[in-house]
């Protein structure tokens, strides 16, 4: 691999974006499973509930901190690693973040010193109210920060001025509703979700197999086990959903995703195993089942995915187009004022494939010189490499599967059997922890290295979007980031298992107190008596 300017500019935002994407989905599923737990608790009174709230509530706010840190290293990178980038698109992609950082995480911030510092101090209805607010708002800040890189896979509601040489909004609410951006935002809160249920209960399971805990470990497989089960199915039902969009939207990435080098008879078969070789276009030793990708990809029996060869050959068309664009586009900017009609209607007829003249900037400064090599060369760039993306769609898609059965199992055992499990069982919710994380890094593996050679989609290539930097600045911010970035990792995996291993001592004496009065009760039928627990002892 080439390292250039481009190619560490990438491996850093990669790097920074994939480590701070370790703290999201923790983040989005614990506020969400933490509010539950403290309604519970405002509903029944039972002071377990408050302090299995306290507990988790104390391992979201670790993962919270860190998770804010590591966020804003990549809002500076748009400026410092990608000037080019915020220049042309800053006014479309600007403008959910903006509102991400005002309305989503100015909400949750506030509330987050609220949940912790604010038990005795407010009611409990109040207090519960402020933990679904920090709820809502991490799912907000999650779904402005999809919304704008929604954009970038599908960049609706917008166009080219030739007169700015930038993309400007042309409709915010079709930004805003873009259908990539919307099932982007559904699934992968359903798996932040998901993340943060096999966390707890891989950490229950871990205090059962100790015999410690017992009554908050129970409890808390049993709230983790129906949510994941919930949130595991729509992970699945979502993940459809996007496969369905990327057939229109993002064809290319689709085909590199099934490593479908031919157009296929409908209904496309979905290959479940095989080996994508890009030089010879084909992929061996591939096991097929008929029918499933063309249902999952088109809904219908009778429409065509087209294969990579075919949508290379369409690339290359529409480069040849957008070679007319940018010499119509280099005219309008000699002209300025005095531009005439005729010109500006080309412009207007090919701008749509602007986007793809600007691919041939890797190889020459004037597209409309390339050659019929270059040209070919351009087109071919367009296809992303596909065993990554092949491999990494089906680690992901595996997993998800996992996570369904396991759900299931542990809403079965805490539903029908009684709160019994098997110790297999639980060393298995234990030895699981890290898959959701492993799919989940997996999954933006996917959405984002699918994207390759863009930027934005079809309208600004990776390799013009970058800042004038050197390859000695790069190696040095990212070997910083590196190093910062793993004290970091250390800290957080020092205090989370600190914590754990600590357990749940807030609020332990009222808690054990209540438990002895509600198991007298149970065996009195009256909680008095000369044996009854004493609340002042």
């Amino acid at each position: 691999m080439e390292i250039d300017v481009v190619t560490l500019s990438r491996l850093q935002f990669a790097m920074t974006a994939m480590y701070h994407f370790l703290f999201v989905p923790l983040t989005l599923g614990l506020s969400v499973l933490v509010a539950i737990m403290e309604t519970v608790y405002v509903m029944t009174g039972r002071p377990i509930w408050r302090q299995m709230t306290k507990f988790w509530g104390t391992l979201f706010g670790i993962n919270f901190v860190l998770g804010v840190a590591t966020g804003i290293t990549m809002e500076f990178q748009f400026g410092m690693n990608w000037s080019y980038y915020s220049h042309y698109v800053g006014d479309v992609f600007g403008a959910p973040l903006a509102i991400e950082g005002l309305m989503a995480f100015f909400l949750e911030a506030t509330f987050v010193g609220l949940f912790f510092f604010g038990w005795d101090k407010l009611s409990r209805v109040q207090h519960l109210l402020v933990a679904w607010l920090v709820a809502i708002g991490s799912n907000f800040s999650a779904l402005w920060i999809l919304i704008a890189n929604g954009w970038m896979q599908n960049p609706v509601g917008a166009v080219f001025n030739p007169d700015t040489m930038r993309m400007e909004m042309t409709s915010f609410f079709e930004v805003m509703f873009n259908e990539v951006a919307q099932a982007k935002f559904v699934h992968t809160v359903s798996a932040g979700y998901v993340t943060a249920a096999v966390f707890v209960l891989g950490v229950s399971a871990w205090y059962l197999i100790k015999g410690r805990h017992i009554g908050l470990a129970k409890r808390s497989i049993t709230v983790a086990s129906a949510f994941g089960l919930a949130s595991a199915l729509s992970v699945v039902v979502l993940g459809d959903e996007s496969g369905y969009s990327a057939t229109h939207t993002q064809k290319m990435k689709l085909a590199a995703i099934e490593a479908m080098w031919e157009t296929h008879d409908a209904p496309a078969p979905f290959t479940a195993i095989g080996f994508p070789d890009q030089e010879a276009r084909e992929t061996h030793y591939a096991v097929e089942i008929p029918w499933v990708m063309g249902l999952i990809g088109t809904r219908s029996l009778n429409t065509e995915i087209p294969g990579i060869n075919e949508l290379e050959a369409i690339s290359e068309d529409r480069i040849r187009s957008g070679i007319i664009a940018y010499d119509a586009l280099m005219q309008i900017r000699a002209e300025r004022g005095a531009v005439p009609q005729d010109v500006r209607d080309r412009f207007e007829d090919h701008g749509g494939d602007l986007g793809y003249a600007l691919l041939l900037k890797r190889y020459t400064d004037d597209p409309r010189t390339a050659t019929e090599e270059q040209i070919l060369q351009a087109a071919e760039d367009t296809v992303p490499t596909v065993w990554p993306l092949f491999w990494a769609f089906r680690i992901m898609v595996g997993l998800g599967f996992l996570f369904v059965a396991t759900m299931a199992y542990f809403f079965w055992r805490s539903s029908f059997r009684g709160q019994t499990y098997p110790r297999w069982a639980l060393w298995g919710a234990v030895f699981i922890i890290p898959a959701p994380w492993i799919a989940a890094e997996m999954g933006w593996f996917v959405a984002e290295f699918g994207r390759q050679p863009w930027t934005v989609d079809g309208v600004l290539p990776t390799a013009m979007s970058v800042s004038h930097l050197s390859v000695a600045d790069l190696l040095i911010t990212l070997a910083g980031f590196v190093a910062f970035y793993s004290v970091l990792f250390v800290i957080e995996m020092g205090l989370m298992l600190k914590y754990i291993r600590k357990g749940p001592f807030m609020d332990v004496e009222e808690t054990e107190a209540w438990e002895a009065r509600h198991e007298h009760r149970l065996r009195t039928h009256d909680g008095k008596g000369p044996f009854a627990p004493n609340p002042a002892e």
